[in-house]
């Protein structure tokens, strides 16, 4: 749950419109932004090692993974990220797409890779992966708050227009040079761990 489950715990989060606040700020000022940011370099990179076997392409990509890995202050979000882009790596194997090397790449790259395999351009990557990360939240609330799913298809909605203004930014935007003010969701993943229930795993 990337830390909702804590906040709503904690009383942070109560309602439909704290949830739509919350949304709203972490996709103006949070750690999504810079993974955002980071899908048309991840894609570029991963172009260039697999069209002219560039090894330095390579071991940029990797770079910029662990760096983007390196940003996340929970172990478990980190854990998610790796699981993530393995699965969709796996998944993009079966479909025909195998990259020449078992790399264990967190999911802004495998999305980039799936991007890239699939032929989408760079504006709907950066839009899908916005939009996936918001569907991906309101699953979650669905299973925490008084909130039933045609809510969450409305909130959904209600985002559109934030989502697509921030992918606009982002797509060309440098990830070095972003910044995340996400605290409060940095703080809450990082105590997800001690909660005494939870319904999301650590």
């Amino acid at each position: 749950s990337e830390g909702l489950e804590v906040l709503i715990q904690n009383n942070a989060i109560c309602d439909e419109h704290d949830l739509l606040s919350w949304l709203e700020a972490e996709l103006q000022q949070g750690s999504l932004r810079i993974d955002a940011a980071a899908l048309r370099p991840l894609s570029a990179l991963l172009f260039a090692w697999l069209a002219s076997s560039d090894d330095s392409a390579r071991e940029r990509l990797i770079d910029l993974d662990n760096w983007l890995q390196a940003s996340r202050e929970a172990a478990e979000v980190r854990a998610q990220q790796r699981q993530m882009g393995d699965s969709l790596f796996q998944l993009l194997a079966e479909l025909g797409h195998h990259l020449p090397e078992d790399l264990r790449l967190s999911w802004p790259s495998a999305w980039a890779w799936a991007c890239l395999a699939l032929k989408i351009d760079d504006q709907a990557m950066v839009q899908g992966y916005l939009y996936s990360w918001v569907a991906n939240q309101l699953s979650a609330a669905v299973r925490l708050l008084p909130l039933g799913p045609s809510r969450a298809q409305v909130l959904q909605h209600k985002l559109v227009p934030l989502i697509l203004a921030q992918a606009s930014e982002l797509e060309l935007a440098d990830p070095r040079q972003l910044w995340s003010s996400g605290v409060g969701a940095g703080l809450a993943q990082l105590t997800h761990a001690e909660l005494y229930s939870r319904l999301f795993r650590s």
